[in-house]
Order: structure tokens, then sequence, then C-alpha cells
């Protein structure tokens, strides 16, 4: 008899699943969901994703062993580790499996190489030794004492250059049309994270969502606020702006770096956590508007791939790259030239060696960039807080119209996201739908220079766990480097900062 182990995320197509797989629809959402994963892996065996729309990761118990699977872009996490005595452990965080017997918990030192470049953790390893994360589009299967790990699906595209922008368009907008009905289920409320950019825009826009939450600042350099606003306003939604201080930002970096259980320097993390507390003060789902940039060409780094042309396969390994191996050998206290940072996408490369520069550093993204940094910090900081958040961009049919849309349709020389902006200006403003991208901007780069804030980043880089891992004077080099007027350095500084406050959460207060 089989039966559900571990399980989190939500079935978008639950209802045509329960039709087919003749499923109890009128059982809570939990529950049913759990019962079509059952009734599918029955029907499917290993080929059961093929037939599921949304974001998931569970384990099953089965007559012969375990069966674990994570969804095709790695939406919710999955961990699994093996015992000394060969028992796997697993679950949807690592924090679960450290609390099983056997379970011995050791740092995997190579790790921090990767970290200090990427700013994440990228690939199947983690931070603790022996657990291993599986991978997007992967199931698992242990049986007989043997664990199997195989691969169910990959990006793969292939250009279609018999449609013009505007076909494009609509094929984007009438999918959006599709999946939106499925991201809310009759009975449940949401709200919706909107900031200053057209992907939460268009989510809003095709959505009936009443409220709408952003975050801001007092320095109006870097506030979108207003610009969410005035678009809540134009589409006749309320909006909530969480005020962000320089205080409540760092005094919020232990609990973000415990709850993420890998450290993350992705500064915007830390301001979308907090916002993430404010809005579940009066809503228990939000969406979000994730990964149209990296299916759809959002980032201005894009613009630049015909010129990196064949050279990509070098350097390129996803949407981070901010220390080069010869800074962080000099930084290292202990630096294995084993650790290579290509060597994490050298796969990807390989299985896209045909295809243009523009569609290789997407799939670098979506593969590396997406599961390690973006998706992370949705799933962790969201459920930190009791917030469950839909992103109804992620999408198997959304990706699948970009994976044959040619580059040109996603990137051109005046603006980005060319097809998709195109799609949402059928239900926005066009001074909206092609808004200059601004990113999720946070002003830590001038507040970690200020006096008032820093003390801990100062105490952090001098402290017992740096000179474990660091020569403490290079360490500080970047710092005084920064503080000097090297405002590129900020980064460096908070990478290796919250990789000290995420030590000490789990190594040494613990």
């Amino acid at each position: 008899m089989t039966k559900i182990l571990k399980y989190q995320g939500h079935i978008r197509n639950w209802k045509s699943l329960c039709n087919e797989l003749e499923t109890d629809c009128t059982l809570p959402r939990e529950q049913r969901e759990q019962e079509i994963i059952l009734k599918a892996y029955e029907k499917w065996g290993h080929s059961m994703a093929e037939h599921l729309y949304g974001m998931f990761a569970f384990c099953i118990q089965t007559d012969s062993g375990l069966f674990a699977l994570r969804d095709h872009f790695g939406t919710v996490p999955f961990y699994y580790y093996l015992t000394s005595d060969n028992k796997l452990l697993c679950g949807t965080t690592i924090r679960e499996i450290m609390a099983e017997n056997g379970f011995v918990k050791e740092l995997n030192t190579d790790i921090l190489q990767i970290y200090l470049s990427l700013t994440y953790v990228a690939g199947e390893d983690t931070f603790f030794k022996g657990v291993k994360k599986l991978m997007p589009g992967h199931w698992l299967e242990y049986k007989g004492g043997e664990l199997t790990v195989e691969r169910y699906w990959k990006p793969d595209f292939k250009p279609d250059y018999s449609k013009t922008v505007d076909d494009w368009a609509d094929e984007i907008h009438n999918t959006i049309q599709q999946i939106m009905p499925e991201v809310l289920e009759d009975g449940e409320t949401a709200e919706s994270f909107l900031s200053g950019g057209v992907d939460s825009s268009y989510v809003l826009a095709m959505s009936d969502v009443k409220v709408t939450d952003s975050c801001g600042y007092d320095d109006e350099r870097f506030d979108e606020s207003p610009l969410a606003r005035e678009t809540a306003q134009i589409l006749g939604r309320e909006n909530n702006r969480c005020l962000i201080t320089p205080e409540m930002y760092f005094d919020i970096v232990p609990y973000v770096m415990y709850n993420m259980e890998q450290p993350l320097g992705d500064a915007s993390a830390i301001v979308f956590t907090i916002g993430c507390k404010s809005t579940a003060e009066h809503t228990k789902i939000c969406f979000s508007g994730e990964g149209a940039d990296e299916f759809f060409g959002g980032y201005n780094m894009y613009r630049n791939a015909q010129k990196y042309g064949d050279n990509l396969r070098n350097f390129y390994v996803g949407n981070t790259n901010i220390m080069k191996e010869d800074e962080k050998q000099r930084i290292l206290k202990n630096y294995n030239p084993d650790v290579q940072l290509i060597d994490l996408v050298k796969y990807i490369y390989d299985e896209t060696e045909e295809l243009d520069p523009l569609t290789k550093m997407s799939d670098v993204d979506i593969q590396i960039w997406l599961e390690g940094d973006i998706y992370l910090n949705v799933n962790k900081m969201s459920r930190a807080v009791g917030l469950e958040i839909r992103m109804p961009l992620t999408d198997r049919r959304i990706f699948d119209i970009a994976s044959r849309m040619p580059s040109e349709y996603k990137v051109n020389d005046i603006t980005n996201k060319v097809a998709f902006r195109t799609a949402a200006a059928k239900v926005l403003p066009e001074e909206v739908a092609f808004r200059k991208k601004l990113g999720f901007i946070v002003p830590i780069r001038i507040w970690l220079a200020d006096d008032r804030y820093n003390a801990d980043v100062k105490a952090k880089f001098s402290g017992e766990s740096a000179e474990k891992f660091f020569n403490v004077n290079e360490i500080q080099a970047i710092f005084n480097d920064y503080i000097s007027g090297n405002s590129d350095n900020w980064r460096k500084i908070w990478t290796i900062y919250t990789f000290l406050v995420w030590y000490e959460e789990y190594f040494v207060k613990r």
C-alpha cells in the first residue's frame, strides 16, 4: 500500500486530474492533492510529473521502498541524506532531516567557494555534508538499499520562426487567461505583491485580487512603491506599503538565515521577508510574478548575449558572479582548486551547444539561479511567516511558449521581454507594460557604510567564525575599500556577512 510521507505544493490542474483519476474532488485541498499524487503514481509511475501542473515536492512510501519527486522548475525544495547505516532521510526542509536519528551535522566547506561567487548555493550539494538537493525535474527511488536519482525533464528549446510578435503575445495572453482560474480556488482569497515592474502588474491585471502589497524606503532613489501605488490605482485596486527601515533590515538577518536553512547573499531576500511578514497579517495567500524574466529575456544583461557569443561557456554561471577565483584563493584559509564554478553548468552548455547565446544564458538561469536563489527565497520565507505564495507565471505551459519563441522576440536593441510586454499591454497602459526594468533595489549599499547600522558586520568580520574560514586582514581590506568609496564591494561584504550569520545560527548557537 502506498502512502504520502512528505508533501508540499499546490496542483493547479486538480479538477481534470480528479476526473481522470476518479478521486474525491470534495476533499480539503491538501488531502485531495495527496490523493491525486498517489493515484497518479499508481497510474503513471515515474512519468507522473508529465501530467501535473503547479508547484510540488513529495515523497511516497511504496510497497518496495520510497519514491520522491520535485517539480520541473524546483519551486518547492526537497532534500535527502543517507545515514552511515544506509537509511534514507528526506524532506522539504533540512531541519526535519537534522532531527532524525542517524543524521550527523558536518559543514561542507567546499560549498563556501561556490557561495562566495554566486551568493547562493547552486547545484545538488548543500552546506551540510551529505545533505543533497533533489534537483528540479528529477525523481529519486530508494529500494533494496539502492538509491536511484533520475532526471525526468529539462528545458528544451526549439525556436519557431513562423510567428509574429503579435502572435506570440496572443499565445502568452491566452495561456495566462487559462492558468489564472487554476491558481486560486473557489472560496479562497488572495492578495498580490506589486512592484513597479511589468510582471507583477500583469499578474495583478489578470486577476480579480482587490488588495496589493508593496515595499518602500524613505530614500526615493530606491523606492519603487510610488510606481506600484500608481499601477494599483490605474487598475482600481488597493495598495498597502510596507516601509523598510535599516533597523528592521539588519535586525531580521539572523531570522532569515535560520529559516532559509542555507545562507543567501541576495540582499532583496531580507526585504522580501519583511514584506511577507507584513502581508501575512491580513492574508494567507499572495500572488507573485517570478519566472517571466528567465523565460522571456527580462534581465538587462541578456542584451549583451550576442556580444558574449561562444565565450559564454567560459564564464557565465548565472545571474550573479561577484568574486573570481584568485580573490577567493586570497581570502579563504582553505581553498580547494578542484572546486570550479564553471563545472556546475558544463552540462547545460553541452545540451545547448547549437543554440544562440541568449537561450544559453536563459537556460543557465532557469536551471541554476531560479532554483538556488529566487524560488528558495520565495518558499522558505513565505512559509516561515505562514504565507502561501503562488506564482502564475512559473508554469510549464508558459515556459512552453518561451521555449519556442525566437530570441529576437525576447530581447532587441530597444527593450527586453518584447513579446511578453506586448501581451501585458493588452490589459495594462503602455507606460506600465513597457516600463524599464528597475529590479528589486535595496539601499543596502548605502546602509552598509553607515556606522549606525554596520556594527554587527564589523564584529562578524573580526570574530572567531571569520577567523575559522577567512584571512581576516583580506576581508577587512575589502570592507575598508568599500568604506573608502568602492561601492561595488557591497555585494562581497554582504555575501561574507550572511554566511557568517548563517554559520553561527547552525554551528555555534545550536
